[in-house]
């Protein structure tokens, strides 16, 4: 993989698709949410009118909160969009919708279609069975009980909307737009200053070119919580990053994944770290679980074209476990393994680099595993080392951890906090010892303050599909010295990347 990048930092659907019915001109949908459509209830014409409508709404947003459920309904399925669940559910889709709605003048509805560039494809079409208890879920690091799903008979569907927009001849083209990398030069710490590349998916249609947006299926901008607050809402990098920062700001991007096993990784067909690297642009990638043995360095080490910096940690004590790793494309002034204290540096779980402005740390924090035998070794030993770890660096300049900290803190940030309560990740031990020995400390949950009541996860269990229904754990942090938290530009999430059982995670800092 050349080191030109020449994707968006925002995932972008890749097809979508238009097709005319000649017989008697009527929209036709297979989704549920389109029962109207089906008795050919809406043509051409009415969906014109319901752009026309919607192009209202966009100009008076407040009158969709005086519209009642059967008017959102009716509205939402008239552009062809799954009218389901409560008021609030019906007011965001409409809304999420405005933002991408089509031009009245080409009356093309949407397809609700989902196809990601990504390794673990989900599948458009999913069955919710009913449990008749709660199932407990386990992989090899994280202990996860499932929590039972309201019973009710019946299936839920998300079916491909089919036939329901008017055909034209059309093909995809995608237009790269390759802008030109400056740099201030990145020995000694310097960070690259660059224009950020990006990518524009447009149809052509009939000759002319146009932009069609995609309603997409994306279970992560669900509101998936047992038990949600008054005001939360969730996580849509879509719409809650803010704008990319202009070519002279000076700034740094940070990326961190829990990739549980690099290698099974790199086999993958779809999206990989070499994707990731195209994509997003990032500066730095911190990587935990890699599962590497000291072996198998040297040969995996240059694994991204233009990141020569790399800085490779393994455990010793128990081979193909645990593991971390800096890969970046500036040279850092040091680097160090461990916290300096043997009873906790043989599984490769520390990397620390110093860079010009702050140090880097990248931990991979002990699971307490099952039955929670290594609980009392995690809050009473680790943790507090750590903390006095990165109190001692703080004193010469500030520090940011990144990594897989094993512990969702707050219960916004577990789908599930009263089934977990006992469970590795989510004790009241644990999370009291996250407050006391970071967040108590002067570290600051950088995600958090930008997202103080939004529900965003970062781990979901393999089995029972938890990831196709959004019941996750936000494990993954950057947390940041209190000196340079207001210098935090972005703190996101990356929820469409698959591969493994977290996605990533990343921090735009600026300099």
């Amino acid at each position: 993989m050349g080191s030109k990048r020449s994707l968006s930092n925002s995932s972008v659907p890749v097809s979508s698709s238009i097709v005319e019915d000649k017989k008697d001109k009527k929209l036709k949908g297979s989704i549920s949410a389109n029962q109207d459509l089906e008795k050919g209830a809406v043509k051409e014409n009415g969906v014109k009118s319901s752009l026309g409508e919607i192009q209202r709404f966009k100009d008076d947003p407040a009158k969709i909160e005086t519209m009642t459920v059967q008017e959102l309904r009716s509205t939402l399925r008239s552009v062809g969009v799954p009218a389901k669940g409560c008021k609030r559910d019906l007011v965001y889709a409409l809304k999420c919708f405005m933002d991408t709605k089509i031009d009245g003048e080409n009356p093309l509805a949407v397809e609700e279609h989902v196809s990601y560039v990504s390794a673990e494809s989900m599948s458009i079409q999913s069955e919710v069975k009913n449990l008749s208890e709660e199932e407990r879920v386990e992989n090899a690091d994280i202990d996860l009980e499932v929590p039972a799903l309201p019973r009710h008979k019946g299936r839920i569907k998300k079916s491909v909307a089919e036939g329901n927009t008017v055909k034209v001849d059309t093909k995809m083209v995608t237009m790269k737009q390759k802008l030109s990398i400056k740099s201030d030069g990145v020995s000694g710490g310097k960070f690259s200053q660059a224009k950020r590349t990006s990518e524009i998916v447009t149809e052509v249609v009939n000759g002319d070119e146009v932009n069609l947006p995609v309603v997409k299926t994306e279970p992560w901008t669900v509101l998936a919580h047992k038990k949600p607050q008054k005001g939360w809402i969730p996580y849509n990098p879509r719409t809650m990053r803010p704008p990319p920062l202009t070519r002279d700001t000076k700034y740094v991007k940070l990326m961190s994944w829990n990739v549980n096993g690099l290698r099974a990784l790199l086999k993958l067909e779809g999206f990989s770290a070499l994707q990731l690297a195209q994509r997003e642009d990032f500066d730095v990638l911190c990587l935990q679980e890699t599962k590497l043995q000291e072996k198998d360095v040297e040969e995996i080490k240059s694994l991204i074209d233009g990141y020569d910096n790399t800085f490779w940690t393994c455990s010793v004590s128990k081979l193909g476990y645990s593991g971390t790793a800096i890969i970046s494309r500036i040279k850092p002034l040091s680097v160090r393994y461990g916290l300096g204290i043997s009873d906790h540096d043989s599984e490769g779980r520390l990397v620390t680099a110093e860079f010009d402005s702050f140090y880097l740390l990248n931990g991979y924090v002990p699971n307490s595993g099952d039955g929670l035998k290594r609980l009392s070794y995690r809050v009473t030993e680790w943790d507090l080392s750590l903390s006095n770890y990165m109190k001692e660096l703080e004193k010469s300049k500030p520090v940011i951890l990144t990594g897989d900290l094993n512990c969702a803190h707050e219960e916004i940030d577990i789908f599930n906090p009263a089934g977990n309560k006992r469970s590795a990740g989510f004790t009241d031990e644990e999370r009291e010892s996250f407050g006391t020995n970071f967040l108590s400390r002067g570290f600051v949950d950088t995600f958090r303050r930008q997202h103080p009541g939004v529900v965003g996860y970062t781990y979901w269990g393999y089995r029972h599909g938890l990831r196709k229904t959004n019941k996750g754990w936000r494990l993954d942090y950057f947390l940041v010295s209190e000196s340079i938290a207001d210098k935090a530009y972005d703190s996101y999430i990356l929820p469409d990347v698959g591969g493994s059982d977290h996605c990533p995670i990343g921090l735009i800092l600026k300099l």
